[in-house]
């Protein structure tokens, strides 16, 4: 009998060695190259063998008996309705079926392809790319664009800057040793939180956001962590506490400072931006009314106007680099921070300098700062899709009610689509989607929801057919991450849970039903893709100078750290841009950054004029009523979204989630430290766990993300899910992404708690 066998594996936290045992993982460890290892992993082995697996294809009740479409949902809804396990060749008749039903009888624009990427840190199994590559040889589908975390900054950053978010992100930063080097000040709207970081897309080998925080402290770097906790920052940070939703105020009054007292950068203004007296004559009041004084700012964001006075002049005296969190444009109108934060930056004219200037998504994803040459490959083509209509990613319930209905996106008029069939293939939407109670009323719409799945997520539970598929511990794969210098050979480790297979070989028999396998598969297994991709990704680096080892080398070796870590001298984010914005301009329409628009002027959105403006949004503290609490909702610390949760709700105390609430909010309210409480709003309810603490601000509560929706009869989510509260709204007409924190809520003790 074999003994018990150890390998690295990867994983979008990061790096770990997994123990089996015959066809079970029995343990995990760190590690040894990470200095700062996640602790997620330390629940895969319940978590793989969890008795909430998919063991078999699952088809519901309803659907079965009466059909897709309402008399589908005659006997139950989805999520009411009771599931009948049928051989593989069945479930997957019934889908094949109905996938070309939907196409002769609506067209592909009734079919929605739902994934949010984040399924698997292999290359080849990525379920995102799986689905599409099949849906698009079926014909196509409809796409969402953009994500959750970034949509807001998605729209704007490219009108400010004239580049892609995500390229401005991760290649035209500051890395972490130029700030060590460089930096006096780091002033962080939104903190920088290395319980973010520990995650990134495709894994992150080697965490670094709290070892070079410890540096940053060493060498007397001034950190300022401005956010409603003081955990959003790593300790050892200065905290200012501000009110949520508010941080485009601030930023105003101190802009308002630099203006009047001179300390704005006059030279760098004219040369390299553009729209600058317009935005003025709006910071002095002069198009409104009202100046956008400390004292006014104050009123607005809860920190006192001689801070804020204090904070501008310190700013503009040294060097200095603002950083925005992705959580500051997850609320309404999110766009505003990004773009102020980019003129509070041209203001101090430090752009283009080491260390300076302005910096997005540090701390939110583990790649982000870190200095390293990037290595690219490894991606399955997806195709063309032949349907052009898209929804912007929050918007999934918006369309699934309202087909036909017009909206607006980015100086776009779109219109809904009439989706009749929605495929799901990695994600859980019942996580990260607000409003998840108008979201289950919205997802009885469809006439069929196809998902795949490995665990019964709430997601699952409200499908028509599931198909039982493999984690990314029972499949060979091969994991590379952007921002990252390791490159992984990830060996099954065991085989699949019950009948679980391979979302390529479900798609796969699929698309032979259809009649689309050579054009899916070109003949090929899964090995062999990995193999032709992986010859793909050798020889297109070998042109770069990057020397990649051959596939068996690495199946050998399981692991190896490529040499592109700290390559080179990195030039200061816009240098050229800085010293000659004539010969090194933006994409932008003038060539410079933008602090007035004329693109977005032209588009006449109430909600996101010319330049930045501040307007209270719907739900925020200054305008609390019935419901008087603000709640954040960040990630968790214990898991990547709501991955693995299955196993965590198992632990004692663990579940429902734990809530943040301040000593003097608990105290009104009559709430004990480690109390069940419930949160309520007119949208839901939930309950949780209190732990009462002054790291959050008083009239903020924080609960984070990640536990699966599971209300009870009363429609109370008895987990502690953050999304039956949050308002399902798009951030603007410019952006339309989540709204999820600007949310007010109440808190009052739980009633089943004896």
């Amino acid at each position: 009998m074999t003994g018990p066998q150890t390998r690295v594996t990867s994983s979008h936290w990061g790096a770990f060695r997994v123990t089996t045992e015959g066809d079970r993982i029995t343990g995990v460890s760190a590690f040894e190259n990470d200095p700062d290892p996640s602790p997620i992993s330390k629940v895969l082995p319940a978590a793989v063998h969890h008795r909430r697996r998919v063991a078999r294809p699952s088809v519901r009740r309803g659907w079965l008996e009466h059909g897709p479409g309402a008399a589908g949902l005659r006997s139950a809804g989805r999520g009411d309705d009771e599931f009948v396990e049928l051989p593989w060749d069945e479930a997957l008749d019934l889908a094949a079926e109905e996938i070309d039903r939907v196409r002769r009888e609506h067209g592909n624009e009734a079919i929605f392809g739902g994934s949010y990427g984040w399924a698997s840190a292999g290359r080849f199994h990525h379920a995102l790319g799986q689905v599409h590559r099949f849906l698009n040889c079926a014909g196509g589908y409809v796409a969402s664009v953009a994500s959750y975390s970034t949509a807001a900054a998605q729209a704007i950053i490219p009108h400010v800057f004239g580049m892609p978010f995500l390229k401005l992100t991760w290649g035209v930063q500051n890395p972490w040793p130029m700030i060590a080097d460089n930096t006096r000040m780091l002033v962080m709207f939104g903190g920088i939180n290395p319980k973010n970081s520990q995650v990134s897309m495709g894994g992150v080998t080697h965490h670094e956001t709290r070892p070079w925080f410890e540096t940053f402290a060493a060498r007397g770097i001034r950190r300022v962590n401005i956010a409603p906790q003081r955990t959003d920052a790593p300790e050892g940070c200065e905290w200012l506490p501000v009110i949520p939703g508010s941080d485009t105020a601030l930023m105003l009054g101190i802009a308002h400072v630099l203006e009047t007292e001179g300390l704005a950068d006059r030279d760098f203004l004219e040369r390299c931006t553009t729209g600058y007296p317009r935005f003025r004559d709006y910071l002095l009041g002069e198009t409104d009314g009202v100046g956008k004084s400390p004292e006014w700012a104050a009123s607005l964001c809860g920190v006192d106007a001689a801070t804020i006075r204090a904070l501008a002049r310190d700013m503009a005296s040294q060097r200095t680099l603002i950083t925005v969190a992705w959580s500051l444009q997850r609320g309404e109108r999110g766009e505003q921070p990004y773009w102020m934060a980019a003129v509070l930056a041209a203001m101090l004219g430090q752009v283009g300098l080491p260390g300076g200037g302005i910096g997005y998504g540090y701390g939110a994803i583990g790649g982000v700062g870190v200095q390293v040459q990037r290595v690219d490959g490894l991606t399955l083509p997806q195709g063309d899709n032949p349907v052009k209509t898209i929804i912007p990613v929050a918007r999934i319930a918006d369309m699934l009610l309202n087909p036909g209905a017009e909206y607006d996106f980015n100086g776009s008029h779109l219109t809904y689509p009439d989706i009749r069939l929605v495929y799901w293939c990695g994600g859980n939407p019942f996580h990260h989607h607000q409003d998840l109670n108008r979201l289950h009323h919205a997802w009885q719409r469809p006439e069929t929801v196809i998902v795949h799945e490995p665990w019964w997520t709430a997601t699952a539970r409200r499908a028509d057919i599931v198909f039982p598929a493999t984690t990314p511990w029972e499949r060979e794969d091969i994991a590379r991450a952007q921002g990252d210098s390791y490159l992984f050979h990830m060996s099954k480790l065991i085989p699949p849970v019950g009948e679980a297979r391979d979302d390529y070989e479900i798609f796969r028999e699929l698309a032979r039903r259809l009649g689309i396998d050579g054009k899916f598969s070109l003949g090929r297994s899964s090995a062999e893709w990995q193999e032709v991709l992986y010859r793909e990704f050798q020889e297109e680096n070998k042109k770069r100078g990057i020397d990649i080892p051959d596939l068996d080398e690495l199946r050998s070796s399981n692991w190896v750290d490529l040499p592109v870590r700290g390559a080179g001298t990195p030039e200061a984010p816009f240098a050229a841009f800085r010293a000659d914005p004539d010969a090194a301009p933006l994409a932008t329409p003038s060539g410079r950054i933008e602090i007035h628009s004329e693109t977005i002027a032209g588009f006449g959105y109430d909600d996101c004029p010319g330049h930045p403006t501040w307007t209270p949004p719907l739900e925020w503290r200054g305008a609390a009523g019935r419901y008087p609490l603000h709640l954040v909702s960040p990630q968790p610390g214990d898991k990547l979204h709501s991955q693995l949760e299955c196993a965590i709700a198992d632990i004692p105390g663990e579940r429902p989630a734990t809530v943040v609430i301040h000593p003097q909010d608990a105290r009104s309210r009559g709430i004990g430290d480690g109390k069940l409480v419930r949160l309520y709003n007119a949208r839901g309810a939930c309950r949780a766990r209190a732990r009462v603490s002054r790291d959050v601000m008083e009239g903020v509560v924080a609960l984070p993300t990640g536990a699966w929706f599971d209300p009870d009869a009363e429609g109370v989510d008895t987990q502690g899910n953050p999304n039956v509260l949050t308002r399902d709204t798009g951030t603007s007409r410019i952006g339309q992404g989540s709204s999820a924190h600007s949310c007010l809520v109440d808190v009052m003790p739980d009633p089943t708690d004896g």
